[in-house]
């Protein structure tokens, strides 16, 4: 993120973007895109230390949070987790 963050080019496409979504982000990331994309300090808290499945969906203008705890036993989850290491012992 901090590289498209430098590039004036790809801030004007993530900000004219009508899906993003956004999970955990580094601290200078957080501060740089919550001034891009209007994003309050109670909105970041969805992108800060959160945890795999947590964040946020920009929509259009709509600023959705999200928690998705996907459960683990399942065949749908082993078949998209992209953790290496449930991959390979088999969760």
């Amino acid at each position: 993120m901090e590289d498209i963050l430098r590039s004036d080019l790809a801030r004007t496409m993530l900000a004219n973007s009508e899906l993003i979504i956004m999970l955990n982000q580094a601290s200078t990331d957080r501060a740089e895109l919550a001034k891009l994309l209007n994003i309050s300090d109670q909105q970041l808290n969805y992108v800060t230390n959160s945890d795999p499945g947590h964040g946020l969906i920009f929509a259009g203008n709509a600023i959705i949070p999200f928690e998705d705890d996907f459960p683990k036993k399942t065949e749908l989850y082993k078949m998209l987790t992209t953790k290496i290491e449930e991959v390979t012992a088999g969760v």
